[in-house]
């Protein structure tokens, strides 16, 4: 796969999402939003899902778990479909340099 199926597979999900996302909860993550709920107070219980998605992707990229993911299906990293070119399409090197202080620390 490449970083233009990525761009496409992003684009189409989010065609497909459209405006509203209809999600079943369990027994378990109803508790829990309703926990949430009540603590945070926000307007509506969206906005604690919306947080939710929001810190949860920010963590994927952060450990470098999107980039595995992205690596495994699409052989592209984060940071290359941010910029919408490969490292070797901005370098001319077919890899990047091994970075010993490593991007992602856990």
């Amino acid at each position: 796969m490449s970083l233009d199926e990525l761009d496409d597979a992003v684009e189409r999900t989010y065609r497909d999402l459209g405006d509203g996302l209809a999600v079943d909860l369990d027994r378990e993550t109803r508790h829990e939003l309703a926990f949430l709920t009540a603590a945070l107070d926000p307007e509506d219980p969206d906005e604690i899902v919306r947080r939710a998605v929001h810190m949860f992707f920010q963590t994927a990229v952060d450990t470098g778990r999107a980039d595995f993911h992205l690596r495994s299906g699409f052989d592209v990293t984060y940071d290359e479909y941010l910029s919408g070119m490969t490292y070797e399409e901005m370098t001319g090197a077919p890899n990047p340099p091994d970075n010993d202080g490593r991007r992602y620390q856990f």
